[in-house]
């Protein structure tokens, strides 16, 4: 069975006053916090064990929120202490996953489908990752993957010029190289280690395969983006998300 990884850092400055004391995956979307969505869809696939990357300003209110609302759950909690990327928040976990495969959710994603046939399928197969594609209108807003026939050809990271409409998701499998892949990556221009660099080796190794997502699918991380997400929410039940 995988592990489960929830990286809720960063400091949430894109949804204003909102995040000005509060950690931004514990902000109300719909009649809950933003982090039961991930937690939820990770519950879903049947995962126990479940690692929170959480920043040290706001870790300890995340692991008083969720010891209490979750007391079923193994939860694992790990400190990003700077603003490194989500590679580096994903490497902090190597010990707690090692030799174990994994299922990594950015903390403010909201998904509609389910995938614990896709979690079984990655379990039980060779494949180093598995990523999560859908079609949007302003994909340079995101990680755009070039497909030919059932492979990546590409990922290219907020391109001025896409090549596709396929924007590559929070949501990522990964096989327990993933950690030695982190550690060969070098600072981007923005000076953070980029997840797309490591989705892009994968794919250097032929070893990436993916699905194009049917359902709604965005980030709550935004006014606009927490607005379209909770309007998804109420049309259709808090208790849909949840199992």
């Amino acid at each position: 069975m995988m592990k489960g990884v929830i990286l809720a850092g960063g400091t949430g400055s894109r949804l204003g006053k909102l995040t000005s004391v509060l950690n931004k995956h514990l902000v109300a979307v719909g009649n809950m916090p933003m982090i039961e969505y991930p937690l939820a869809t990770l519950k879903k696939m049947g995962i126990k064990e479940i690692i929170i990357v959480s920043g040290a300003e706001h870790v300890g209110t995340v692991l008083q929120y969720l010891t209490k609302e979750h007391p079923d759950i193994d939860f694992t909690y790990k400190v990003q202490k700077e603003a490194g990327g989500i590679a580096q928040a994903l490497s902090l976990v190597e010990d707690a996953c090692r030799g174990s495969k994994i299922a990594v959710i950015l903390g403010d994603n909201l998904y509609e489908e389910e995938f614990s046939r896709a979690a079984m399928q990655f379990d039980n197969s060779n494949s180093g990752t598995m990523l999560f594609l859908k079609e949007v209108p302003d994909v340079q807003r995101f990680g755009c993957a070039e497909v030919q026939g059932n492979k990546i050809v590409s990922i290219v990271e907020k391109p001025k010029e896409p090549k596709s409409n396929l924007a590559v998701t929070g949501l990522y499998f990964y096989d327990s190289s993933v950690f030695d892949k982190i550690r060969k990556l070098k600072p981007s221009a923005r000076g953070e280690y980029e997840i797309t660099d490591v989705n892009n080796m994968y794919v250097a190794d032929g070893r990436a395969t993916f699905n194009v997502l049917k359902g709604f699918w965005s980030d709550m991380g935004t006014y606009e983006s927490r607005k379209r997400s909770e309007d998804f929410i109420l049309s259709k039940g808090t208790e849909f998300f949840m199992l």
